[in-house]
């Protein structure tokens, strides 16, 4: 029982999510009292200003843990945080009212029970601690008094939860039909008419067919709603050619690199170590002869061979090995040779060869990066000057004139991905932008800075033909390939009516034995199926494809296979049917004592709490 109430009390919050939606259409508002102390009142039980402060801050900081941005108050206001919290509160404080009346209480020591079991009062010897218990409640803003209220209230809302929910059933009947209406089979043949068949094939369209069937689908071909944005933008690439970089940062960075630009001849090598020198030699005779695999002197020492593998390794990684290792061909075997853990066989895998930039190669990578990097730190100390030219009212246009920016000018949707439109940065920025809004600097992923200026939105609109020509041409031939494939698709419908046989058709087809409705064909269209399913047996029918037409005859209707799956799937939909029936009526009783608590809410409290942030 306490297993289930534990489990039922879980999900009661997440079950009280679904009431929101309803939000505070039923409230009267008023004020209460002459003090600030409680933000509504639901019946008997009121909701206090603490616990609304409490359940905002939780809702902001939850939105915060998501973002990774602080969230001001007036953002909050604009997503509904604040009638979120005091619905749910509400909700809550709703049942409370309900569960005061029906006189349910968990008792002291059922509440002393739940108390010292939350894992966050418990001291390192997993008993309760008093001051763990001080501690974490301060942490929340709570005193004792109040959380062992809430809890109290909590057990005894999970109580009546337990009640209402449990035990619900829909009834079997239903499961079964869900069930055999996924599980149901059937048997098709199907024939495949493509383009390449066609007894005559669809010309190229006319400039008057091209321009007809424009003007008869100008839906088809429309533009998306569009930004014609201005932008001012200074880029590291902009600034490159201007920063100076000095002989000894580039020596410095070289050496720093040492390991890149410097990279002896290795070898890619594994290494089986023995216990002593007679049994590696041993088992290098026993390879010589053939009497044995490296791969099962790995094996029997119970190992794998990525236990063995070293990678690629240097002579200096090698040590004293080095040169029987450097010495050896590609897949030779060779040892006994020393390493840090005793006698080793070694196998050579690969060689890779010594790799030697000098400074002088290298030079021009490192002078670039060095400059790039200053040019970002120059882009990134102009950045403010910029932005205030911006906040004193200079334009885009001005501010190319007083700085080393560029003017530039997009058509911007939100399927734009070229050039500036291919930077997050930019699209969000362009996304955002509404007419009036003043430019301000924004940083790209590069370094770069911009700020940008709407000026005009075009909605959607007909794109010229001009533009849209081949892909109108496109659409004709696509559309007559389709009416050609259905006429002759027709005359094969014919043929198969009267005599049945596929194989006389002429064209490629195949049989499909005892497929589901969610059974997946590559050739066929995503409804094939369910078109399928739509057909009594005998029946033919010509059903669309991309570039085709399939000719389908349903040869068999066949029940549910009787086999575990039938029978998982079963249980599953009668699981969720039955949470979902409890959760529902679960709601409906919510809602009813909301309804018979009469919330009355403190819209003075509300205004002040708000005023206080």
């Amino acid at each position: 029982m306490a297993a289930g109430m534990k489990k039922l009390s879980n999900t009661f919050v997440w079950i009280l999510m679904g009431l929101l939606m309803l939000g505070l259409a039923g409230f009267g508002a008023t004020s209460l009292t002459g003090t600030v102390r409680t933000v509504a009142q639901v019946g008997d039980e009121n909701v206090s200003v603490d616990k609304y402060v409490r359940e905002l801050q939780r809702e902001i900081r939850a939105v915060e843990a998501q973002t990774g941005q602080p969230l001001q108050i007036s953002q909050a206001h604009e997503m509904g945080l604040h009638q979120q919290a005091l619905s749910r509160l509400v909700a809550l404080a709703a049942l409370d009212n309900e569960v005061g009346q029906l006189g349910i209480s968990i008792g002291d020591e059922n509440l002393q029970r739940e108390i010292v079991q939350i894992p966050a009062f418990q001291g390192v010897d997993g008993t309760f601690d008093r001051e763990a218990y001080q501690f974490q409640l301060d942490q929340i803003g709570i005193n004792d008094t109040d959380f062992e209220t809430d809890l109290r209230k909590e057990s005894a809302r999970t109580i009546v939860q337990g009640a209402l929910m449990s035990g619900v059933e829909m009834p079997r009947s239903l499961t079964e039909a869900l069930a055999n209406y996924v599980l149901a089979r059937r048997s098709f043949t199907v024939a495949t008419l493509s383009s390449d068949a066609l007894e005559t094939p669809v010309a190229a369209p006319s400039d008057a067919q091209v321009q007809a069937f424009y003007d008869e689908n100008t839906d088809r071909f429309t533009l998306p709603r569009t930004k014609k944005l201005t932008y001012a933008i200074l880029s590291p690439d902009m600034l490159l050619d201007a920063m100076e970089v000095d002989d000894d940062s580039l020596r410095r960075l070289y050496d720093d690199r040492s390991a890149q630009y410097q990279q002896p001849e290795r070898r890619l090598v594994e290494r089986l170590v023995f216990s002593d020198e007679a049994a590696a030699t041993e088992a290098l005779a026993q390879l010589e002869v053939g009497g044995t695999t490296f791969e099962q002197l790995v094996r029997d020492r119970d190992l794998e061979l990525s236990d063995v593998d070293l990678g690629d390794v240097t002579r200096d990684d090698l040590g004293e090995a080095a040169e029987g290792v450097f010495s050896a061909e590609i897949d030779d075997v060779v040892g006994p040779l020393p390493s840090q853990f005793g006698p080793a066989l070694f196998r050579v895998n690969g060689s890779l060869a010594e790799n030697i930039v000098t400074f002088e190669d290298a030079e021009p990578e490192l002078r670039e990066e060095l400059a790039a990097d200053r040019a970002r730190r120059q882009i990134e100390a102009q950045a403010e000057d910029i932005n205030d030219l911006l906040a004193g009212g200079a334009t885009l246009e001005e501010l190319v004139g007083e700085t080393e920016m560029e003017l530039g000018q997009i058509d911007w949707t939100q399927q734009s991905d070229q050039g500036v439109a291919a930077y997050d940065g930019f699209r969000s920025v362009a996304e955002a932008v509404q007419e009036g809004d003043f430019p301000e600097v924004a940083f790209l992923e590069d370094g770069s800075i911009f700020a940008l200026r709407l000026n005009e939105v075009l909605p959607p609109r007909p794109e010229p033909l001009d533009s849209a020509r081949e892909r109108v041409a496109q659409a004709w031939t696509q559309a007559e390939v389709a009416k050609a494939l259905e006429a002759q698709a027709g005359s094969v419908l014919t043929q198969l009516a009267t005599d049945g046989d596929f194989a006389a058709t002429g064209l490629p087809f195949r049989v499909e034995n005892a497929l589901t409705r969610t059974a997946f064909l590559e050739d066929a269209p995503a409804d094939f199926m369910t078109q399928v399913f739509e057909m009594e047996p005998g029946d033919i029918r010509v059903i669309p494809g991309d570039g085709a037409a399939l000719i389908v005859r349903l040869d068999e209707v066949l029940p549910p296979a009787e086999t575990d799956e039938q029978r998982q799937m079963q249980d599953a939909l009668a699981a969720q049917l039955n949470q979902a029936l409890a959760q529902n009526i679960f709601d409906v009783y919510v809602r009813d004592t909301q309804t018979r608590a009469r919330p009355v809410v403190d819209q003075q409290a509300l205004n002040a709490v708000q005023a206080s942030y």
